[in-house]
């Protein structure tokens, strides 16, 4: 077939020589005739030949259309049905694109899948795990099977500069790249570390989906860490030259968002996390460019100055890398601002604070915590104390007649630079730990050291990381579509 194909150009290439020639002499226009020197194709080798010119054709649709698409989204869902307190997304990645379900984690800047093969060099000179668990073969990521799955050579600049968390070790120069993850939980992953392109699915009148190529991908062969018995992997959310949140929002207008449903909201409460520009804090509608998993249509926009919608610096430092900071100038209850030393919030001394969609719990260094939760339960003192752990003040909130007690509780505010305020609905702070018993839902934690807002604290809020204006935007939302 390729012969007879180099004829006919061979033909119609000498053809043009000799008409432009002439043309040119006399100022007339050419005329070829187009010459059949190959026997006829059958209708069936004709139809397999139109497929594959349409094939790859749509591809190229495909790409245009990722690369002026605005934004797109992935569904984002709690995990408490599993027993754990993280939010996962569902993610596919490989040509042909697998499926999964992975934490949305903003503390994280490998994006890694559990892996069905090992890797074919063993990590070297990685501190051993507490009882590694082989990868689930239920549902696990088969990198033979991904046209497009490329291994980073373990002696190229990437594994060796790009990647922090990568191993010294490398036999050979065409090895994959280890990797040993650790997390400050104590989990971890290990495998080795390569690109595949990620599918997303167009918005519009026909359905239609792009490849986002390059994403970093971690295969993972052993790993250790509750969240990771339920999902099967890490989707990266951190601030990283990596990770797939700052890969995807360079794409698209240089910001992520995303909504947390209640955390005990049912199994099929669905948000989304996005990437490009959120209509929710735009009074621009979406045009038929936008890319989505959504299969309605986005739902009406709210002004970016409408009530509720504020804003602070978002602090990138790389002291705090891949976390995301924010400036707290300090904490309210019932209005009142509470007494906490300064340095607490400043990295400069020791402190800070950042979002953090991997912790569940929101952590306050020391001195902070003691203080907001001796306001808190001040508030709270005429109720019955109930031991439960890890919580330091758990209240039994059930009525001599079997009914929930009827006692305000007070309002929790934090305090941005720039005058925005986080005030979470009470159920964020004072949570919901058993039936009948509530607790004052913060943790201690050292100081010095950070403070990390958990996703608790996070829920019935949309958050906006906006990368290239550094810009923290946020509000109130039930979250759900």
């Amino acid at each position: 077939m390729a012969g007879r194909r180099r004829v006919v150009v061979l033909v119609v290439a000498a053809a043009l020589l000799v008409a432009v020639a002439s043309a040119g002499a006399s100022g007339k226009s050419a005329r070829f005739e187009l010459l059949r020197l190959a026997p006829a194709a059958s209708l069936a080798d004709l139809a397999r030949m139109d497929r594959e010119r349409m094939a790859f054709i749509s591809s190229r649709g495909r790409r245009r259309a990722a690369e002026t698409a605005s934004a797109f989204a992935m569904p984002l869902s709690s995990g408490a049905y599993t027993g754990t307190g993280q939010y996962f997304v569902r993610f596919r990645v490989g040509t042909p694109a697998q499926p999964f379900l992975l934490v949305a984690d903003t503390g994280s800047d490998l994006t890694w899948v559990k892996c069905h093969r090992a890797a074919s060099a063993s990590p070297r000179n990685a501190s051993s795990l507490p009882a590694p668990a082989p990868a689930s073969p239920r549902r696990t990521f088969r990198p033979d099977k991904s046209r497009t799955w490329a291994p980073i050579p373990c002696s190229s600049a990437t594994c060796r500069e790009s990647l922090p968390f990568s191993l010294a070790a490398c036999a050979t120069p065409a090895n994959p790249c280890g990797y040993d993850y650790r997390y400050k939980d104590g989990s971890a992953a290990r495998g080795t570390v390569g690109v595949d392109s990620a599918t997303i699915a167009l918005s519009g009148r026909a359905a239609r989906k792009a490849k986002l190529r390059g994403v970093v991908l971690g295969c993972t062969t052993s790993y250790n860490g509750q969240s990771f018995l339920a999902s099967d992997g890490v989707l990266s959310l951190g601030y990283s030259n990596i990770s797939f949140a700052s890969r995807a929002a360079s794409r698209f207008g240089g910001r992520f968002s995303y909504c947390l449903v209640d955390h005990l909201a049912p199994r099929n409460a669905t948000s989304y996390l996005t990437f490009g520009p959120n209509p929710a804090f735009s009074s621009r509608r979406p045009s038929e460019g936008t890319a989505s998993c959504k299969p309605a249509p986005a739902p009406t926009p709210a002004p970016a100055g409408a009530p509720g919608a504020r804003q602070t610096p978002l602090v990138l430092d790389h002291r705090t890398r891949p976390f995301y900071a924010v400036t707290v100038k300090g904490v309210s209850v019932a209005g009142e601002l509470l007494k906490i030393p300064r340095a607490v919030w400043d990295v400069e001394q020791g402190g800070g604070a950042i979002l953090d969609s991997g912790t569940s719990l929101t952590v306050l260094a020391k001195p902070a915590y003691r203080a907001v939760v001796a306001a808190l339960s001040k508030r709270l003192a005429g109720l019955p104390r109930v031991t439960m752990d890890p919580f330091d003040y758990c209240y039994n909130w059930t009525s001599p007649s079997g009914s929930d007690v009827a006692t305000p509780l007070p309002m929790l505010a934090v305090h941005f630079a720039g005058s925005a305020r986080l005030e979470p609905p009470a159920k964020s702070y004072v949570i919901d730990a058993a039936p009948g018993v509530k607790c004052i839902g913060l943790q201690e934690g050292p100081w010095p050291g950070l403070s990390v807002i958990g996703n608790i604290l996070q829920q019935e809020h949309l958050w906006e990381y906006d990368l290239k204006n550094r810009r923290l935007r946020f509000k109130r939302s039930r979250c759900m579509h």
